[in-house]
Formats: structure tokens, sequence, C-alpha cells
């Protein structure tokens, strides 16, 4: 292992996971530092970023991936501390954003090298922080699965979420039209100042004929799951791509087998968390070629609705699960 830092503490502030439950059950903690393996760097972490797979974590729904942390925490950025002795393409001191497979909610953090990517100069290093689990998904979905192309139209639910104001970012920088949903005229009006192309309330309006009076959709991000699923394949063009990553509607749902058919389209789904090191390094890879210089130039923005001290993730959390939150929530460990 190579390190700057001689005289790093052997313990650290994080936040475990007393027992299942709502957001009191976080718990500011003293835990050992984790030790980087040959292939992995040790993160310094100055921000943490709050996604919904923690909320299922920390309910018992969503176990850490074997060998992965059990504390929470699925993205951060910070300065490197250590690499392991496999590593070659960062060093200690390097500023770095990272898809975790957990850890993130500590002072110190540890990172599969091929999971990192550089903070972008142009951005705080909260800005960075609020990157690599949206980015990575959006990246993974909708353009590394569905291929959405410049001409295309992408239909995204839940518009002002993290995933949903990255997809739009992403979309339109990359020339495409976006179609988003919201809860509220708030957030209906947010999501256009954000970029969407149109945007309508998935509970009042009939979404699925406007969108197809609109031209309709080719690639559809779904977070919903259950009964909007019918309605996404209804609005698809013929070609269609829907893509699942989500079930907040439920589960299970029913579909006209013979719709789909008649349009050929495709359905696929993912999760990132359980990907391997090998695929989230050929995903890194991808968004450093096509989406960093996007970021380095302004022409994609992060959006941030809060942030918390590490203590107060349990505020986070409260925040994130009340729906009202307008882009990313993070949590600062100093």
């Amino acid at each position: 292992m190579t390190s700057n830092a001689d005289n790093l503490p052997s313990v650290m502030n994080a936040v475990e996971i007393a027992q299942p439950g709502g957001p009191e059950v976080l718990k500011l903690t003293e835990q050992p530092i984790p030790q980087p393996g040959p292939s992995d760097v040790l993160i310094r972490v100055a921000v943490a970023g709050v996604n919904r797979p923690d909320i299922l974590q920390r309910k018992g729904l969503y176990p850490p991936p074997p060998g992965a942390s059990n504390l929470p925490g699925l993205e951060v950025a910070g300065d490197i501390v250590a690499v392991g002795a496999a590593v070659s393409d960062w060093k200690p001191g390097d500023a770095v954003c990272a898809l975790l497979t957990g850890g993130g909610y500590a002072q110190f953090a540890c990172a599969d090298a091929g999971s990192c990517l550089p903070a972008p100069k142009a951005l705080s290093i909260e800005e960075a922080a609020s990157l690599p689990e949206t980015f990575f998904t959006v990246w993974a979905n909708v353009f590394d699965d569905a291929a959405l192309q410049p001409s295309e139209a992408l239909l995204v639910h839940g518009g002002t979420s993290g995933i949903g104001v990255t997809a739009i970012a992403m979309a339109k920088a990359m020339g495409a039209k976006v179609f988003a949903t919201a809860g509220s005229a708030e957030k209906r009006a947010s999501s256009m100042k954000l970029g969407a192309d149109a945007a309508f309330h998935y509970e009042d309006d009939k979404w699925e004929e406007e969108i197809a009076d609109l031209g309709g959709a080719d690639v559809v991000l779904d977070m919903t799951g259950g009964d909007f699923i019918p309605r996404n394949l209804a609005c698809l063009n013929p070609g269609g791509r829907h893509v699942s990553i989500a079930f907040l509607r439920g589960a299970e749902a029913t579909v006209n087998i013979f719709a789909i058919m008649q349009k050929r389209l495709r359905l696929s789904g993912s999760t990132m968390k359980a990907r391997s090191f090998e695929e989230k390094a050929r995903l890194a890879n991808g968004l450093r070629d096509n989406i960093w210089p996007l970021i380095e130039n302004g022409a994609i923005s992060p959006v941030i609705d809060g942030i918390f001290p590490l203590s107060q993730a349990a505020a986070a959390h409260a925040r994130m699960e009340a729906g009202e939150h307008i882009g990313k929530i993070l949590l600062k460990t100093d």
C-alpha cells in the first residue's frame, strides 16, 4: 500500500444502521478506518451522497453485496490518501469522486480504483460528490443499454429526483428531447427549468396520451414500475426501449405482449450496486470520455438540494423520504 499520510488515525466517525427501521436507526459511531485491498484506493471523504438504495438498505430491504461494507453510502468525493499495490492510475493526493458498494457515510472509505473518476475542476467538491451514483446509473441505462440518440426522445419519471435531474441534464446535453413527470406544479416547473421539453403531473395528467401526441418517446427510464409500465409502453415509439431501475409503485405489472411485438419494443432493467468492478470501470471510462467534458465546459451542471452534517444523516434520509427535494442530498463529514 502506498500512502501520503503516515499518521492516519486508526478510527473514524461513521454512520451505521443500528437495526432495520426509520431514519432514527442511523447512528454516528466510531469505526476502524478501512484498509484498501490491492485494487482499491482509500479516500478521505469530504462529502457523501444520499441515494434511494440507502433508504432501502436502512429498512433492511437491500443488503450490501458480499464483501462490501455494511455502512450505507454509495458515492463520495474527496482526496485519495492511500492506494493498493495493484493500483497504477491513481496516487495519493488525487481529488476524486467514486462509486462505492457501501461505506460512504464515513470520514474514510475504500473504492475500487476502476470506479473512481477525477473530481471535475469546474465543480466544487460538494458538486463532485453528487455525480457518481446518478451519473453511472443514467449513463449505463439510458446511453449504454438503451442507446438514446440525439434525434430521439426520453421519458423520465420523477424529473426532480437525483436520477431525474441527471437524466434531463445528460439527455439534453447529448441533443435529445426530454419528457418528465413530477408530483406537483412546482416540480413540473422545476423540471422545465432544468431543461425538460415538457413536464406532466404523474397522477392528474394523461401523460402517455400527451407524450404520444408530442411525437412519443423512444426511451423510458422508469423508477415507478407497477401500473405505470403499460402506460410507459403506450407512449413508446416503434423500436422503443424501456429500462427499469426501480419499482416505487410495485414490482409487478401487467403488459400487452402483442403491443410489445407490434412496436418491436425492448424491455430491460438493472441495478448498479451488484455489477462487477470490471463493468463499473467500463462505465467510468464511458463517462470520462463522453460526459466529463460536458461537465467541464458547463453544458451539464449538478443540482444540489441540501447538505447535512454527517451527524444528521437521519434528517437527510427524512428529507429524501418526504419527497420534496429537488436534486441531490449530501452529507458533509467535517
